[in-house]
């Protein structure tokens, strides 16, 4: 691991196949916006040789694939990998968004990895969204280490912010959260503030001095000592506690001096099981002379500490009909077993999906089964079919470097599958199997769209397929109460992104539109009507009379119709027509143009023309008769409700109730949950609602999440109906 205290052996400059499972880390990168992962990757890179300077690769193109929209927004809002190889051993690194919007590529990236490094500002702090992340991680057993970046800002302190993570992220154990090295630090500037040079190794008991632009290893400055002597006994003893050798406490404490190598041994068995996570320093600002500073010590960490994909459990597998199959090993010769991760399109070579092979080797021009991930909620067919699986390559930045295979813990792009997307799994042809999906977010940001002109609507349906199979995080709705194309988003950001990628990429210029809930309408008392069809015109006339009643009924009883007509007043035949027409008028509304519902409609008596009553003529009298009836009775307006399950940190929970009633929302109650969260239950209109994923984010400092389930539709307060009504142009 980092602290081996040996000479840095050499780099191979190109991320290439890898052969064996041994030989492979996958390791996904966990941070805030703008705490530093993508500037880390790039040291990463250039460390390894893979890149000449930072952000640039040996041909001169960028290291991050990032879309012209990340440009324009300085932010990353997709999961990229970037392959590395350090000592033999293949690094996967996957850089995820840091921003809340984005949490889909996020968790596309836990899925991918087996190891996580939250990459910690020492500027900015930790925020609730990566304390939530890493609550993920412990629930599963994911091993942890931390990098804290941005050491060269003006307010950062290493010790101050160590003490935060162990606090934040150490939970009973705090112990297990210690500093490998303590940051060594130059000349002060003019502002007083001394840069970080260099790095002291705690358990080698050395310095690796950053300050020439190089890595150089020195013994440390006599007043570095009591230092170097406090924090490493903590250091050993925390690796220590977590030993697997019951001996190894006792004999410390009798005064034994354990030997480097068993702390190294015990150190990396340790981080592997999870159960320590080390705290690294790593590189200042790119362009820096001191660019890559910690990126070794890093890499040893990964290399000698992360698990291999060997040691992982992969997910459970059935067939695609859900038959339960025996759990799969990482091992290249059994059955295929990979997943795509993430789809994206590429304006040259069209689909592209990056997929992470758990078991078998996956080989190119091979036919393989892709099976549906059962998301068609979102717009994502379910789907069983064969794929010829095109060239596998390794992504580094706008190029492709072709790979022969990819044997099972490693990762590979995938082209041409037409058909497969992000939750798919890859099997053999003879052998289908499907995985178990990971936990995405719901979307609950909805956006309503419109084609901006007749080009953009003969494209819109495949744009919007191709936006649905590139993000699964997304749900496509096409309403049809209020007839609008709904894309239900995670947030604002998402939904600028979606909406920019739809433009850019896919030629479909859209424009957002109001979301309109489906509201209904009622009777609110009993009321009579009579409809009257009359007309002569020539030839055979038309001749419709119907009198019927209506009344309320309990929610959810839809419409009934009721036949009370004695004597034949209305022909038998034309009864139906009656009911037809009531029906028709119920669906386009009585007061403003929203379905009726929830009432009995009686019919009561009628006449009939012998030669000029008809089908048409008594459907249009029972239109009539029921549009009589409204403007005789209060019409109430129906609006949906929903309940809401809002899960948020205790220090939130008064606000956000407050919010909720200040929503005409009904609070049900409060539960403790895990974690000192308090779950609240409350029902709230839904017209309320549209922007509460953005608004609850911003109450809560981005940790309070929520789920939604429709009730019921209930009464609109008359105010609010009054004025719909108005915009109706139906008064009331």
């Amino acid at each position: 691991m980092g602290d081996k205290a040996q000479t840095h052996p050499g780099a191979a400059g190109r991320a290439t196949a890898a052969d064996r499972p041994s030989s492979v880390r996958n390791v996904v990168l966990v941070g805030h916006s703008g705490s530093g992962k993508t500037t880390l990757v790039e040291a990463l890179a250039q460390a390894t040789g893979a890149v000449q300077r930072p952000g640039r690769v040996e041909d001169g193109t960028t290291l991050a694939d990032h879309d012209e929209i990340e440009h324009r927004q300085q932010r990353s809002v997709q999961l990229s990998l970037v392959p590395v190889e350090w000592d033999g051993i293949k690094i996967n690194l996957l850089d995820t968004p840091g921003y809340a919007d984005f949490v889909g590529e996020l968790r596309a990236g836990l899925r991918a990895a087996d190891a996580a490094l939250f990459v910690v500002s020492a500027a900015d702090g930790v925020d609730g969204s990566t304390r939530m992340v890493w609550d993920e991680c412990a629930a599963v057993g994911m091993p942890r280490a931390l990098v804290i970046t941005h050491l060269e800002a003006s307010r950062a302190d290493f010790q101050e912010m160590t003490e935060i993570c162990r606090r934040v992220f150490g939970g009973d154990d705090p112990d297990a959260v210690i500093p490998l090295y303590l940051p060594l630090h130059g000349d002060p500037g003019p502002d007083g503030h001394a840069p970080v040079a260099g790095l002291i190794g705690l358990l080698s008991q050395r310095v690796y001095d950053y300050s020439s632009g190089e890595r150089r290893e020195r013994e440390p400055d006599p007043e570095h000592l009591p230092l170097i002597e406090e924090a490493r006994n903590r250091l050993i003893e925390g690796i220590i506690a977590e030993s697997e050798d019951e001996t190894l406490m006792d004999r410390y404490l009798g005064g034994e001096q354990i030997d480097l190598k068993t702390l190294v041994t015990d150190l990396e068995k340790a981080v592997a099981r999870g159960v320590f996570h080390p705290v690294l320093a790593a590189a200042p600002a790119a362009g820096d002379a001191r660019h890559g500073l910690g990126t070794m010590e890093l890499l040893e960490l990964v290399t000698g500490g992360f698990p291999t994909p060997e040691e992982r459990e992969i997910p459970a597998v059935t067939t695609p009909q859900g038959a339960p199959r025996p759990p799969l090993s990482c091992d290249p010769a059994g059955p295929l077993a990979a997943e795509v991760v993430k789809t994206s399109s590429d304006p040259y070579v069209g689909r592209m999906s990056l997929v992470r092979v758990f078991s078998g080797t996956l080989r190119p021009d091979e036919t393989v089964h892709v099976s549906g991930h059962g998301l068609e909620d979102r717009g994502h067919e379910d789907h069983d079919v064969d794929e010829r699986v095109g060239a596998l390559t390794a992504p580094f930045g706008k190029q492709q470097r072709q790979l022969p295979h990819a044997v099972a813990g490693d990762m590979a792009c995938v082209a041409k599958l037409t058909r497969a997307e992000t939750g798919d799994t890859l099997s053999a042809k003879g052998d289908p199997l499907l995985m178990e999906p990971w936990v995405m977010p719901d979307p609950l940001l909805p956006v309503a769209i419109e084609a901006h002109s007749k080009a953009d609507e003969d494209k819109l349906s495949q744009g919007l397929a191709r936006l649905a199979a590139e993000d699964p995080t997304m749900r496509l709705e096409q309403n049809q109460a209020t007839r609008q194309v709904v894309l239900w988003c995670l947030g604002e950001a998402h939904r600028d992104v979606a909406l920019e990628r739809l433009r850019s990429r896919y030629g479909v210029q859209v424009d957002a539109v109001p979301h309109r809930v489906s509201l209904r309408e009622t009777f609110a008392e009993r009321a009579e009507g009579r409809g009257r069809h009359v007309k002569q015109s020539g030839g055979h006339g038309q001749f419709a009379i119907c009198e019927i009643s209506v009344e309320p009924l309990p929610n959810g009883s839809g419409i009934e119709f009721v036949d009370k007509v004695v004597g034949g007043a209305v022909p038998r035949q034309f009864i139906p027509s009656v009911e037809k027409g009531v029906r028709a008028q119920a669906a386009r509304g009585v007061a403003a143009g929203y379905p009726l519902v929830d009432v009995r409609v009686t019919l009561l008596d009628g006449k009939a023309h012998s030669v000029d009553s008809s089908d048409a003529a008594f459907q249009t009298a029972g239109a009539l008769a029921l549009r009589e009836c409204a403007g005789a009775a209060r019409i109430h307006l129906l609006e949906p409700v929903a309940e809401l399950r809002v899960s948020v940190a205790d220090e939130f929970v008064g606000q956000v109730m407050s919010d909720l009633s200040g929503r005409r929302g009904r609070v049900l109650g409060t539960e403790q949950t895990p974690g000192g969260n308090t779950l609240v239950r409350a029902e709230v209109p839904e017209t309320e609602i549209s922007r509460y994923a953005v608004d609850l984010r911003s109450l809560s400092h981005g940790t309070g999440r929520f789920d939604r389930s429709y009730v019921r539709h209930e009464p609109m307060p008359q105010q609010l109906a009054e004025k719909i009504r108005a915009e109706a142009g139906n008064g009331g």
